[in-house]
């Protein structure tokens, strides 16, 4: 599964939810507002940061979604692999291995040749 799917199946069910529960998903998403709102720190800070959780957690689908968040903000590759690796020395060796999936999310929201 790709990075670009992984993001889809979050709308896909983002929306699904809305429709069979909307007061619990209104909730999360009016929390994840206001949370993602507060201004003391820029969006691909807030984006970097959620990398490295996403990471941390080890949530394939919350490394592709913040990963192309960092990527819309304006993050560089090498921006999201050191959060990535902050993670890593964090967590350890688990989160290590869901460098592969940062990786594969920064290659299909970054392609190489922006590598900066």
């Amino acid at each position: 599964m790709s990075a670009n799917d992984r993001v889809n199946e979050i709308a896909q069910l983002t929306e699904r939810l809305k429709d069979k529960y909307p007061a619990e998903i209104d909730a999360f998403l009016g929390f994840m507002g206001k949370t993602e709102g507060n201004p003391a720190l820029g969006k691909a800070q807030k984006e970097l940061i959620n990398v490295a959780l996403s990471v941390a957690a080890q949530c394939e689908w919350c490394i592709a979604l913040h990963v192309k968040g960092a990527v819309t903000a304006g993050a560089t590759r090498d921006e999201i692999m050191s959060a990535g690796f902050l993670a890593v020395l964090m967590h350890g060796g688990p989160a290590l291995m869901y460098l592969v999936r940062l990786t594969e999310a920064v290659d299909a929201f970054l392609p190489e040749e922006s590598h900066g």
